[in-house]
Formats: structure tokens, sequence, C-alpha cells
């Protein structure tokens, strides 16, 4: 359920208001259990969201590095290698 947050820090461009989101909804769902929740928690369930976003945007701008950004393209190609090395080539 938590493949998609992603480490959002340090990357040249930086991550996106999407990007931001899109991890919250999945750290939401994993906290909650619920992948959509029931009309009686929809409220609360965006709230919480919204404020795991605001709380995330806000971490992300207040962290410092000496680090180089990192490329996202070179990360995502170090990843696709990763993944054929533990998984091998996909069927055609």
């Amino acid at each position: 359920m938590c493949r998609n947050i992603r480490t959002l820090f340090n990357f040249d461009p930086p991550a996106t208001e999407l990007e931001i989101r899109d991890a919250s909804l999945q750290f939401v769902r994993k906290l909650s259990g619920f992948n959509v929740p029931s009309q009686a928690n929809k409220e609360a369930f965006d709230r919480a969201v919204e404020e795991v976003a605001s709380s995330a945007r806000t971490l992300i701008a207040s962290l410092v590095t000496s680090a180089q950004p990192r490329i996202r393209e070179v990360e995502a190609a170090k990843a696709r290698e990763r993944s054929l090395v533990r998984f091998g080539s996909r069927p055609s």
C-alpha cells in the first residue's frame, strides 16, 4: 500500500505539489487501513491528507543538506536497474 511514498527531499527539480499530496494520501491510507473511506469517514480522511501534506511541505522546506540534489531521471534509471536485477525482464 505504501509503494508510492518516495523520498521527496533534495531532488532537482523539487517535489511537486501532486507528489507531496500522493505521498500524504498513501500515508493516511496506511494509517487508517482504508483505501477509500466510507462517506461517514470521508471528511476526517480528507482533512488528515491535507494536514499530512501541509506538514510534509513544511518539513521539506525546512530541511538543509550540503549534498548535491539528486536528478530524478538518474534515480529512476537506477530503480529500473534494481528492478531488473531483482525480478528479471518481463515476458513479451
